[in-house]
């Protein structure tokens, strides 16, 4: 733990990173059970999806800080490096809340035996590193029948996360609506048709959406007692009131009672950056991340219809060099506004809203891309590397 730390110190100190990776990298060299030990005599509550994870955690944070110091990833880092050096920064924390890539989930929970599995939701991301998605679903199943002293906190929405979930020995079931099932027509269990009426689908094989306990609505959360909790989010949209009703029903079964959690939530104005405005000469300038299908759908929902739109695209090995994925994306939402394509995949990006129809121009360089517009606001939307790269080099970033 000394060395991790020390490292990650030397790698802020020098510049060449934030140390929440390598310190982490290091203590597993030289300990490959370090992950086990410091998880031992911790109340750990894992949280896994392709979007929302880092929301979602720190939601949970935020909750359980009123009970006592909690250990967390906040800064993404959600591999096993990341998830150790959190760990190892907090040694005495008797909370631990942890974001978990979905690949590393089964391996992670192993060494953790998390209280706590929150599971938000499944579809394709990154096929050239992840794969294919119902291959993670089965993969999380597996995770989870292993898991039998651990809470699983699961979106009923979703059908591949409740077919994940459904073997828990224990599962609180929760209502967020769906909004992207590109992923879902087909039953994971027998590939026979899903059926949707309203909110509820169902399978001829008899996996169906479980009754929930929780459900959103709106801005209300409806709770098993019957009483509703109003979020009052300051962060836009529905994925984010979706994480925060996941985000309540996990710290109620550690014991947040709703309505401390979601006045916890509302003190909530970023994450990472995400959703913040920023200065920038004559421009005001809104930060967005989408790095997958299903969070561009939520992504482009929240634009403001009358502002200009500065999307970056870049395709590292942190994004997926797989680019399949833009013509997944519903672009023609862009149509009839001022739109600049900018990023290393700045051309790719251009042939797609060619077909989209939607009228764009070309700047390979973002903060140049943002400058070219008329002064006022400017909606920016980027994918992983992309949008690190552009905060680290914007006003505040």
């Amino acid at each position: 733990m000394a060395a991790g730390r020390l490292t990650a110190w030397l790698s802020r100190s020098s510049g060449l990173g934030r140390g929440g990776m390598i310190g982490g990298r290091v203590t597993l060299a030289l300990d490959p059970l370090a992950l086990r030990r410091l998880g031992r005599e911790r109340t750990v509550v894992l949280v896994t999806g392709t979007n929302g994870k880092t929301t979602t955690s720190l939601m949970l944070t935020r909750a359980l800080e009123t009970l006592a110091e909690v250990a967390a990833n906040s800064d993404g880092a959600n591999m096993p490096d990341g998830i150790l050096a959190a760990l190892t920064a907090r040694p005495d924390a008797p909370y631990a809340v942890l974001e978990v890539d979905e690949t590393y989930l089964p391996w992670v929970a192993g060494q953790v035996r998390p209280a706590v599995l929150v599971l938000l939701n499944l579809s394709r991301d990154q096929l050239d590193r992840v794969g294919e998605v119902r291959a993670t679903e089965r993969d999380l199943r597996a995770a989870v029948e292993k898991l039998p002293g651990t809470v699983v906190v699961a979106n009923c929405d979703d059908v591949l996360v409740t077919s994940a979930a459904s073997v828990a020995a224990k599962a609180v079931w929760v209502s967020v609506g769906r909004r992207w099932t590109g992923d879902s027509t087909a039953c994971p269990r027998c590939e026979g048709r899903i059926e949707t009426r309203g909110r509820h689908w169902g399978c001829a094989c008899g996996l169906a959406r479980p009754e929930p306990g929780w459900t959103l609505d709106g801005d209300l959360v409806g709770t098993p007692g019957g009483r509703q909790v109003d979020l009052d989010l300051r962060l836009p949209g529905d994925a984010n009131r979706a994480n925060a009703a996941l985000a309540l029903a996990a710290a109620h079964r550690l014991g947040v009672p709703p309505h401390t959690a979601a006045g916890r939530l509302r003190t909530i104005t970023d994450i990472g950056g995400r959703y913040r405005t920023i200065r920038r000469s004559r421009h005001s300038v809104r930060l967005m991340l989408a790095k997958n299908p299903a969070g561009w759908v939520e992504t482009l929902r929240v634009l403001d219809e009358d502002t200009p739109v500065v999307v970056a695209v870049n395709a590292q090995e942190a994004d997926g060099r797989d680019l399949s994925w833009l013509w997944d994306v519903h672009f023609e939402r862009l149509r009839g506004r001022q739109v600049v394509v900018t990023g290393e995949r700045g051309a790719d990006l251009s042939v797609r809203l060619c077909y989209a129809e939607v009228a764009h121009w070309a700047e390979p360089d973002p903060v140049t891309a943002i400058d070219a517009l008329p002064p006022g606001a400017v909606e920016l939307v980027a994918n992983y590397t992309a949008f690190r790269d552009l905060v680290g080099r914007l006003p505040g970033g």
